[in-house]
């Protein structure tokens, strides 16, 4: 199994981004030759997300081109279970018990070593077997997985708390970081900038983060973004909406806004 955060591995597989409502695919090596494909996938709302996906290998000319491996994002509620307390033999259990509503879906795991953690999220049975019937190998991760790792590196310059918001298919993943370690980490049911106030303000309060000095860094698919944060302004006085463009160099992909911020840290 080839390691999905290989930059020179990234050029050798095809990506699925998977999530309600939403099927993408990218390919390339931005980060080293600016070239990158990503191929927005319309999904017919009558059938089945895998039936989507058998469609769509009979149609893209992407999914066509003969690549042997293939990197699945998927926006699954992700649980995160501290390392040493991690079991195997438990994580599917544990998972449904969390969660709840998965009974039918496999459960997957992905290691975050630099964060002693694990995440275990769900997959799709029926995507999955769609999926390994058309590649010989396949990796699994959860969309917000390549934003942790990206966002940690940044989260200790200065000498001010960070607390991350990550905006994605009408979701939102709340997040902080000790050092080595999650702080807190929890993702919301997220169409409305009301909704958005309300859970980063109440994540804010109950982590005991200074008003005044700690920081909110905002960032993906912000809904109303000037409106948010004009009216988190009323509250907290460090706001930031971190743009892709100056994250990432430059960057011509970075520039574009059709593709998620979860694909730009994957890629750049």
């Amino acid at each position: 199994m080839i390691d999905p955060n290989d930059l020179n591995n990234l050029k050798l597989q095809l990506t699925l981004r998977m999530s309600h409502g939403a099927l993408a695919f990218a390919v390339g090596d931005p980060k080293t030759d600016g070239k990158m494909v990503y191929e927005p996938y319309s999904l017919n709302g009558s059938i089945s997300l895998s039936a989507n996906l058998r469609e769509a290998f009979a149609n893209s000319e992407l999914l066509m081109s003969g690549y042997k491996h293939a990197l699945l994002l998927t926006d699954s509620i992700v649980m995160l279970v501290p390392k040493e307390e991690y079991k195997e033999e438990q994580a599917a259990l544990l998972y449904r018990t969390t969660v709840g509503g998965h009974d039918k879906d496999d459960i997957a795991r992905a290691e975050l070593p630099e964060l002693n953690a694990v995440a275990v999220f769900a997959v799709n049975h029926d995507v999955r077997i769609v999926i390994q019937d058309h590649f010989a190998n396949i990796n699994i991760l959860p969309v917000v997985l390549p934003v942790w790792r990206h966002l940690y590196r940044k989260a200790f310059t200065g000498p001010r708390a960070k607390l991350f918001a990550y905006f994605h298919d009408k979701r939102v993943n709340i997040f902080r970081f000790d050092h080595a370690r999650f702080r807190y980490a929890n993702c919301f049911d997220c169409a409305h900038a009301h909704d958005a106030l309300y859970y980063i303000l109440y994540v804010w309060k109950l982590l005991g983060m200074d008003n005044s000095n700690d920081e909110l860094h905002l960032v993906g698919d912000i809904p109303h973004g000037d409106w948010l944060k004009e009216n988190i302004a009323r509250y907290l006085q460090r706001t930031f909406v971190i743009n892709p463009a100056a994250e990432f160099n430059l960057n011509e992909m970075a520039k574009r806004t059709d593709i998620p911020y979860d694909i730009k840290a994957l890629y750049l």
